[in-house]
């Protein structure tokens, strides 16, 4: 029997040769991070910059998975491929994620034209790490045209998936609040599109109200694009292919004013910037020993001495 393929460029040129074992394997070597995370993100970067991402992201409950799996059959009765990373809570136990991608938008599990993987947020600030990034820039060289990156919907993730999305929708449901709740969560400041899904039910219009009186108060505008507010009940499908005519408005419109490439370029900026702390820190734990590190640490924790003197003495060893 033959070895397992482990070494990060032979398993990138399997995948780009249209191999989902070893597309899949990549993924799990991204979220493990380390030295072989750094050499995909070297390989697949030369590769990438042709596929459009577009976030899916809202409160717990608004139908999001349904959604997205009408999304999926939208695009696959055209004949596109299409990946799905299904951004999961972290298990307390084990790191990996909660919901599976076989729990998830089960319908096109078996489609050689669709592939959907659940990531862990790993308990990072937002729910999205470093990992995500890498990730859809791994699909995106390996040639999947559409990447589908939905969220578990928690806390601050809504707000950074935008950073992460070419286009973002975000999905309300009638009544409960959500109106409100999305204007708390900050959701007003990233959507591009609005979606009242499960709009079947009793009090969607009433929703939508809120909604654009939310945005005639903030005077929201993304280069002069108001985001629209479309209904959809995704358990029928009604909706989804005036909302994926949506999505191609914003394409044309982010592209033709040049919103698109600023987002990019933003999204760069904020990944190299991540990086850089994230190697220096690991830089800092290599010289400063573990148990300096954690003198240093009780000695902020007991207020025997500031943070920012702490860190410089963890940093010291660290020569520009």
């Amino acid at each position: 029997m033959a070895s397992r393929v482990t070494d990060p460029t032979a398993l990138f040129a399997s995948a780009v040769n249209g191999d989902r074992g070893s597309l899949a394997r990549l993924l799990s070597l991204i979220e493990r991070g380390g030295d072989d995370a750094r050499t995909i993100g070297r390989l697949t970067y030369p590769k990438s910059g042709n596929a459009y991402t577009v976030g899916i992201t809202g409160a717990p409950g608004a139908g999001k998975s349904t959604l997205t799996s009408a999304v999926i059959g939208h695009l696959r009765a055209q004949d596109l491929n299409v990946a799905v990373l299904a951004i999961d809570p972290s298990s307390p136990f084990t790191g990996g994620a909660i919901l599976g991608d076989r729990v998830r938008m089960q319908d096109h599990a078996t489609d050689t034209g669709v592939f959907i993987r659940s990531m862990a947020t790993r308990g990072h600030l937002g729910g999205l790490s470093l990992a995500t990034t890498e990730a859809i820039r791994l699909l995106d060289a390996v040639g999947c045209p559409w990447i589908l990156v939905e969220t578990v919907g928690v806390g601050q993730v809504e707000v950074e998936i935008a950073g992460k999305a070419d286009t973002t929708i975000v999905v309300v449901n009638p009544g409960w609040g959500d109106a409100v709740q999305a204007n708390k969560a900050g959701l007003m400041e990233i959507a591009d599109i609005f979606v009242i899904n499960k709009a079947d039910r009793k009090g969607a219009d009433e929703t939508r109200r809120d909604l654009e009186q939310m945005l005639d108060l903030s005077d929201l505008a993304h280069d002069a694009w108001r985001p629209p507010i479309l209904q959809t009940t995704a358990t029928s499908g009604e909706g989804v292919e005036e909302l994926w005519n949506t999505v191609a408005q914003h394409r044309e419109h982010s592209t033709t004013t040049g919103l698109l490439q600023r987002r990019r370029s933003f999204r760069l900026r904020e990944e190299l910037r991540e990086i850089v702390e994230r190697r220096l820190e690991h830089r800092a734990r290599e010289i400063c020993s573990g148990s300096e590190w954690d003198a240093l640490q009780n000695k902020v924790l007991e207020n025997q001495l500031d943070p920012w003197t702490a860190a410089d003495d963890m940093l010291k060893g660290i020569k520009a």
